[in-house]
């Protein structure tokens, strides 16, 4: 079985502040959170995500901004192995921003490192809701009903990938395995005595 796909977190400096500075609204929100941007591209996350929180709580247009330093501050963490950490900013994230299927399937890979795999099918369940046409998410999810041992879910999960992605590999080739799984897991063909059934009395 293939390992667990790379951690699906918004890699390196690609997610960018979506809010752009304006000179309207609060001033000093937009001092803050000129600031804060600036803590961003230079990668001080903590600093960033300060500035950014004030900004904020004074203006709610920054809630963008706020959400992507969190989020690549969770991407750091994440790569230092501070798992905890990781999720917690992505739940500060997800406070802001419930509705963001991209954060929910962060914080199940994130999950998935620690091995926390009903948390994790969880948050790709939600992310499904949020998402239902984005394949990774059922080929992830499926991934964990894999590895949990329930075939029959899995199945489900891959067959919804091949509904949406026909000639999708990694798909095919879970569908061979979970296939194979089904044939040696199947009762023996036969008439199968039932252990439950009433014994017939003895003759005398």
């Amino acid at each position: 079985m293939k390992s667990f796909p790379a951690l699906y977190l918004v890699a390196g400096l690609t997610l960018s502040l979506s809010q752009p500075i304006h000179s309207q609204g609060n001033p000093e929100a937009n001092k803050l959170a000129r600031e804060g941007s600036q803590a961003y591209k230079d990668q001080d996350w903590d600093r960033a995500i300060s500035l950014l929180k004030r900004a904020f709580d004074l203006d709610h247009k920054y809630a963008p901004n706020l959400v992507a330093a969190y989020e690549q501050r969770a991407f750091a963490e994440a790569n230092d192995q501070r798992f905890r950490d990781a999720i917690l900013d992505l739940e500060a994230a997800l406070k802001i921003s419930p509705r963001e299927a991209r954060i929910y399937e962060q914080r199940a890979a994130v999950e998935v490192k620690i091995n926390d795999y009903d948390k994790a099918v969880a948050d790709y369940s939600e992310a499904i809701k949020l998402n239902p046409n984005e394949v990774r998410n059922y080929l992830y999810r499926g991934y964990i009903y894999e590895l949990k041992g329930d075939v029959n879910n899995s199945m489900a999960d891959t067959d919804k990938v091949l509904k949406i992605q026909p000639n999708n590999q990694q798909a095919l080739a879970r569908k061979q395995r979970l296939q194979k799984k089904q044939q040696s897991q199947a009762p023996p063909s036969g008439p199968v005595q039932n252990p439950s059934a009433p014994v017939p009395p003895k003759k005398p």
